[in-house]
């Protein structure tokens, strides 16, 4: 699985107005954890010197659902560890109430919807918005120049059916303002499914984000409108991926907060993981390939 690339823009809750790239609301994050990265230059530099001692090892943070619904609890410590210059650059959520449920639910559905008859699968795809809501299969280039033929996706807004109702926007931006896409004669519980899957990680990821700006504000002074909480919850450009791999069978789920700049934040779910949710901070080095593996 490869990261989502695609550029999109960021739009008022209240009225789509056009913001800026936020990338000032997420640098003084960086700056804290770059800051961390001084004190650990000693123990990189170790490996360097001698090929005789191991390189460290670096393992998931978790953090529990209750720890992070308390909003008086102090994790910065895991955040620090989770998302900082030495981490992974994930964060496992665990114990979340109904999580291992809708999982299932929405899992389930991959290899139904990518077993429907391909005139019906036709009429759930967007070529306007560059197959990037609805189904696509077949659309996306590998490296070779070949069309990726292993895997199928299907695209679509968890919270917003209509993210904006201004034409303008829609056709400028088609991949991140258009309408979702359901096939709600052939697989009506798909988009239930999706929805409430959707909902539970968005909850989840403003929970993290919130501890998130706590952590930044411990040495940076922050604009309360910009905030990665407030961002997230302005956004009206989520977006899920159901992604099914045809000669694996596997089924992967994929979720983007504020679909900007490969977003903010970035959780995935599979039926081969534990029963977490991992949440990702994507950086311009990042690669998440290896949480496919079972």
């Amino acid at each position: 699985m490869t990261c989502l690339n695609r550029p999109t823009s960021l739009f008022h809750s209240s009225d789509h107005s056009l913001l800026v790239p936020p990338s000032a609301i997420i640098s003084g994050f960086s700056q804290i954890l770059h800051q961390s990265s001084v004190r650990s230059s000693a123990i990189r530099s170790i490996p360097q010197m001698s090929s005789a001692v191991p390189a460290p090892t670096v393992s998931t943070v978790t953090i529990s659902y209750p720890e992070l619904k308390d909003p008086t609890a102090d994790i910065s410590d895991q955040i620090e560890r989770g998302f900082g210059p030495n981490g992974l650059g994930i964060l496992s959520i665990s114990e979340v109430p109904g999580y291992t449920l809708l999982r299932r639910n929405l899992l389930h559905l991959a290899p139904r919807l990518a077993s429907l008859p391909e005139e019906v699968k036709q009429e759930i795809e967007d070529p306007h918005s560059r197959y990037n809501i609805g189904w696509s299969h077949g659309k996306e280039k590998l490296e070779s120049g070949k069309l990726d033929m292993l895997k199928g996706s299907f695209y679509a807004n968890p919270i917003h059916d209509v993210p904006t109702n201004e034409l303008s926007l829609v056709k400028r931006y088609p991949s991140y303002c258009g309408p979702n896409i359901w096939p709600r004669a052939a697989l009506p519980e798909l988009e239930h499914a999706f929805k409430a899957l959707g909902k539970l990680i968005l909850e989840v990821g403003l929970l993290l984000a919130y501890h998130c700006d706590r952590y930044v504000s411990n040495g940076f002074k922050m604009h309360e409108d910009g905030s990665l909480q407030q961002v997230l919850l302005r956004s009206r450009c989520h977006k899920g991926r159901l992604l099914y791999y045809f000669p694996a069978h596997q089924w992967y789920f994929v979720f983007l907060f504020n679909y900007y700049d490969q977003a903010f934040l970035r959780a995935i779910i599979s039926t081969s993981f534990s029963s977490s949710i991992y949440i990702i901070r994507p950086t311009e080095e990042s690669d998440i390939s290896f949480l496919t593996a079972n």
